[in-house]
């Protein structure tokens, strides 16, 4: 059987030739696992990506690597039973092996009444133009040039210098058909260039290392090669001198790149995983307050050229802009549908995870922040992984700079910040306007009214 014909998309002439046998692919394994293997559903996916990728270092090109994948995955249900296979072999032996291997799986495995396909009536039904699609494909002179000259930015910021961890220039991009036998069938497609370096400075007594990078779906969005090198060099100098500190209760400002983190840690307490298997520090927590009243955090998934922005889920569940943190009252959870069964609700379209996750900011940069906390930590830097996601203990590895009167003193090192995620949460004070977008959460840089920082 065919999967049904692709929802109404704006998609790229160029998409549509790469997709085009991949919805052929599609429709043989559908329609071999339904109509031979006589499986009750079925669900697919094939993908095609590409891309390239260049390392220089100490001025010398060091690695260039190209790469061309293309895989499906199948899952049969046999009523409440499922097996799943998958190769990258899309010729059609391969195609019907694969039907065979998920169909005899299926099989021996248990059955599981929260199993199946997502609804028909959560498909998503309009698939947005979201802008995502940018191809660059730089020759190997040009993304030579370029991290050349954003490595010799960064190690010309200063005497101290004294080595490279190198500068990359990657470009790459995808194509793929999720589809399944309530007749959905979409095409999501993106692409992803970005330009990195990381460079090493010493004192004489000490070396210190720090980077800094750039990403984006349009290559016309990143920033340039001149200041990626002028931001890394000048980060890592920046870090020299640094020293411990005693330990503490401080007020802490944790730097917009690695803000994210904390919400991360929110998502994963809030995941449907974690609350089925109750897992969770936030379980029963829906309905109440977590944060302060001015906390406002919600999934945007269809901002343009956005790097986590998605018209479906994994499941083709249409996903939605909605608050998951409203007036610092925790609004709903995120769920695929399998973990939506287990708890009996629906899905919230997030198989697969979330998209563009956003908290409301502010009006203050980060010199502002720091003004506003006085004394205290700035991190910068976050080490190893210390969080327990069944009581919200917190404990990680930190370096930063001690700040006194809303000024940067002096790098510090070797300290742990530690304390409750969901007093950590509570204690939130304000969120920077110098929001980061490098990722699929989007925010500024956050003070937090008081942790431990365990130094000296």
């Amino acid at each position: 059987m065919s999967a049904g014909k692709n929802l109404q998309q704006s998609i790229p002439s160029e998409v549509n030739e790469i997709a085009a046998p991949l919805q052929e692919v599609i429709d043989q394994a559908l329609h071999d696992a339904v109509n031979r293997c006589g499986a009750s559903s079925a669900e697919a996916d094939a993908s095609l990506t590409q891309g390239s990728s260049l390392t220089v270092r100490l001025g010398e090109i060091e690695t260039i690597e190209h790469n061309r994948d293309k895989s499906l995955s199948l899952t049969v249900y046999f009523d409440k039973k499922s097996g799943s296979a998958s190769t990258s072999d899309m010729s059609a032996e391969a195609i019907r092996n694969t039907v065979d291997a998920a169909c005899s799986i299926a099989r021996f495995t248990a059955e599981d009444d929260c199993g199946g396909l997502a609804d028909a009536d959560q498909m998503a039904q309009q698939l947005p133009d979201l802008d995502l699609w940018h191809p660059w494909n730089p020759d190997t002179d040009t993304a030579r040039e370029l991290a050349l000259e954003c490595e010799q930015v960064a190690r010309g910021a200063g005497s101290a210098i004294s080595n490279s961890e190198g500068a990359t220039v990657s470009s790459h991009e995808g194509v793929g058909i999720y589809a399944n036998t309530h007749g959905f069938s979409g095409t999501r497609y993106g692409t992803r260039h970005s330009l990195s370096c990381s460079v090493i400075a010493s004192d004489g007594q000490a070396m210190e290392r720090d980077y800094w990078y750039t990403v984006a779906r349009d290559r016309s969005a990143l920033q340039t090669a001149a200041e990626v090198g002028r931001i890394a060099g000048q980060r890592t100098l920046d870090r020299l001198g640094s020293r411990k500190i005693t330990t503490c209760q401080t007020p802490v400002i944790y730097e917009a790149q690695v803000a994210s983190s904390l919400l991360t840690h929110l998502i994963s307490a809030i995941s449907g995983g974690a609350l089925y298997r109750k897992s969770s520090f936030l379980l029963d927590h829906k309905g109440k307050k977590i944060f302060p009243d001015h906390i406002n955090i919600s999934e945007q998934p269809y901002l343009p050229k956005a790097l986590g922005s998605a018209a479906f889920d994994n499941e083709g569940v249409a996903t939605r802009q909605r608050s998951i943190i409203k007036d610092g009252i925790l609004m709903d959870y995120v769920l695929s549908s399998y973990s939506a069964r287990k708890l009996g609700v629906q899905t919230t379209g997030n198989a697969g995870g979330v998209h563009n996750l956003m908290i409301e900011h502010g009006n203050s940069d980060l010199p502002a922040l720091m003004k506003q906390m006085g004394t205290g930590l700035l991190v910068t830097e976050l080490i190893g992984f210390g969080i327990n996601n069944v009581t919200g203990d917190y404990s990680r590895g930190a370096a930063g700079f001690w700040v006194e009167n809303g000024e940067i003193q002096y790098p510090v090192s070797e300290i742990t910040v530690a304390g409750n995620l969901l007093d950590i949460f509570q204690s939130f004070v304000e969120v920077g306007n110098d929001l980061d977008n490098r990722g699929n959460t989007i925010t500024g840089s956050i003070l937090v009214e008081k942790m431990t920082v365990a130094g000296e």
